[in-house]
């Protein structure tokens, strides 16, 4: 089989994996994971995608799981209630969305509603975080979790057609700590996979009693992991692919000493033997003063907001952290429309002063989260989506970070050149081929520096 990679750094490559590869996969994850013969599963996700590759077929033939197939991309949430599938994968982008979608209904609710719910989420979260620090509940915090269960988690699971699911998996991308938890607080046992494409998609993966938003886990059976002296993390195994079709020195550069796969990912193992993932080794960079520079983990800091649906993060050997935001569309368009606020298109909506001012105070909470270096001091809106078509981001939504500072070089400098405003150029590909541009002016914004940091745990 010949699956192509997302071509996050740079084209896709098609990676050659052999029946072997994938069922040697399967196994190791089915040794570690609650699967039964018989469980439900939904076929959603593209079949070019690695990850629904190695559950539709590797786990399907391997497990013995039932394979059901949406009716249309558009039917996927209800026949995701119909089924109620005993497990689910998904991307983060998929996972942020069912919390923006949670988020927005939330505050469409009434008053009296809308209390409820944030009273039940806020004691779920503040439970998690308890749970996670092995600390105890107390009595009053368990009969509060069992009329939560009764009148929010379990009707929100319901919704989102999780009621049956023993394990969910997040995979793909980094997601958020905050996503993470929100979704765990609610009863739905979301854990994080770690794979590639180059390694039938599985690589290691969290258990029941180890989930955790900052790691991924252990190695899987059978799959052995080290970090090499630069801190990017290797791997050999029956998991591993055979080549790159027709890309014999991409191969050598891949496949090195014997089999060993590098990934291309910077990460270490903690105290416990948990894999933690840093980011793409190419991504991770030092500020002009020598901090560290993240780019993955403060942008997940921000998409934990409704309003953000991407941001792009720049900072490497530069003085300060800034950041690009593409609005989302639905629920910014929901908030204009409570304000009565009028607009015409994406465009217009992006340019709104009070649009501006309601992205600065979203992204004022993510500062308080981060340590005062990794702080966001400069933003500005994005007068359109990055999307794949415009090459901006991948057919798995992870940004192509190199292509995308080329593209928009200018709004990096006048970020650091103290302008208020860059005029920007993005280019447009319809859906039936045709392309355009649009050119305007577009404000540069400042973030407001907050009387206190809390520090990022």
């Amino acid at each position: 089989m010949i699956v192509y990679t997302s071509g996050t750094t740079g084209s896709p490559k098609g990676v050659m994996l052999s029946h072997r590869n994938m069922i040697a996969a399967a196994e190791g994850f089915i040794e570690v994971n609650d699967t039964k013969p018989s469980d439900n599963w939904l076929s959603y996700l593209p079949m070019a995608w690695v990850g629904d590759a190695a559950f539709s077929l590797g786990m399907a033939l391997v497990g013995k799981l039932v394979v059901n197939c949406p009716e249309s991309p558009e039917s996927v949430q209800r026949d995701l209630r119909e089924l109620g599938p005993h497990a689910m994968l998904a991307p983060p982008r998929i996972w942020e969305n069912m919390l923006t979608s949670m988020q927005v209904k939330g505050g469409d609710a009434s008053p009296m509603k809308r209390r409820v719910f944030e009273y039940f989420r806020s004691l779920a979260e503040r439970c998690e975080l308890k749970r996670t620090d092995g600390k105890p509940l107390g009595l009053g915090e368990r009969l509060g979790l069992m009329a939560g269960e009764l009148f929010v988690y379990g009707p929100v699971r319901d919704q989102l057609g999780l009621r049956n699911a023993r394990w969910c998996y997040t995979g793909g991308a980094p997601l958020g700590p905050d996503t993470y938890r929100f979704f765990r607080s609610f009863g739905i046992n979301l854990k994080q996979v770690y794979g590639a494409t180059e390694a039938s998609a599985l690589i290691a993966c969290q258990s029941n009693a180890e989930a955790n938003p900052n790691t991924v886990g252990r190695p899987m059976p059978r799959i052995e992991i080290k970090i090499d002296g630069n801190g990017e993390v290797m791997l050999k195994g029956d998991n591993v692919f055979v080549g790159y079709f027709k890309q014999e020195e991409a191969t050598r550069e891949t496949l090195v000493d014997g089999g060993w796969l590098r990934t291309g990912d910077a990460g270490f193992f903690d105290k416990q033997g948990q894999l933690v993932i840093i980011d793409r080794a190419k991504d991770v960079g030092k500020l002009s003063d020598g901090s560290a520079f993240a780019p993955q983990f403060i942008e997940n800091k921000l998409k934990f907001s409704p309003y953000i649906r991407e941001a792009v993060a720049f900072g490497h050997a530069r003085p300060m952290v800034v950041a690009m935001i593409a609005i989302d569309m639905q629920t910014v368009g929901t908030w204009a429309e409570r304000k009565g606020l009028p607009y015409t298109s994406f465009m217009d909506l992006s340019r709104k002063p009070e649009v501006a001012g309601l992205i600065a105070e979203e992204i004022a909470k993510a500062n308080a989260t981060l340590p005062d270096v990794q702080q966001v001091k400069r933003f500005l809106l994005l007068n359109k989506e990055l999307e794949a078509d415009d090459a901006e981001m991948t057919r798995t939504r992870k940004v192509r970070r190199k292509f995308v500072a080329e593209k928009y070089a200018a709004v990096i400098e006048a970020f650091y050149n103290s302008k208020d405003q860059v005029e920007v150029t993005m280019d447009i590909t319809f859906e039936d081929g045709r392309k355009s541009s649009i050119t305007s002016d577009i404000a540069i914004e400042d973030i407001k520096r907050p009387q206190t940091v809390r520090q990022a745990a």
